[in-house]
């Protein structure tokens, strides 16, 4: 299985805007368990074309901050888990989530307003959080 995080090479940590994100860190993950992960860059794609581009790669599950409605109608064309709403640390992002543990924020999402000359954000979308909240 692979699973890829958005990611902020700067920061180390989980980049929060899907259709601008730079890199990924994808994981390779064999009897449960982080067997490899890597960083790769974007591939020249933004938005929508992302999550072609992520399901050429082999990823199966995606862990990102915040997306837009076009980004998540892309993603679930594509066949591809969103785990959503996440922050810090990617690697600790994907330990939770094999442990059953990384909760999915359908709420995380960023407002476009496309045809307009600015892209806005929902108040409460950038906020942090926990990288992680125990499943229920």
């Amino acid at each position: 299985m692979k699973i890829a995080a958005t990611y902020d090479i700067s920061t180390d940590s989980i980049f929060q805007h899907f259709g601008k994100t730079q890199n990924f860190k994808v994981y390779t993950i064999e009897d449960g368990k982080i067997a490899d992960s890597k960083v790769i860059d974007n591939g020249g794609f933004g938005h929508h074309d992302l999550a072609t581009y992520l399901k050429n790669l082999g990823i199966e599950t995606l862990i990102l901050g915040n997306r837009g409605q076009g980004a998540i109608d892309a993603l679930n064309n594509a066949g591809l888990k969103q785990i959503a709403g996440i922050t810090g640390n990617p690697d600790d992002a994907v330990k939770a989530f094999l442990a059953g543990t990384l909760k999915d924020n359908p709420d995380a999402k960023c407002d476009h307003h496309h045809g307009e000359h600015h892209h806005g954000h929902s108040e409460n979308t950038h906020t942090e959080q926990p990288v992680f909240t125990p499943v229920k």
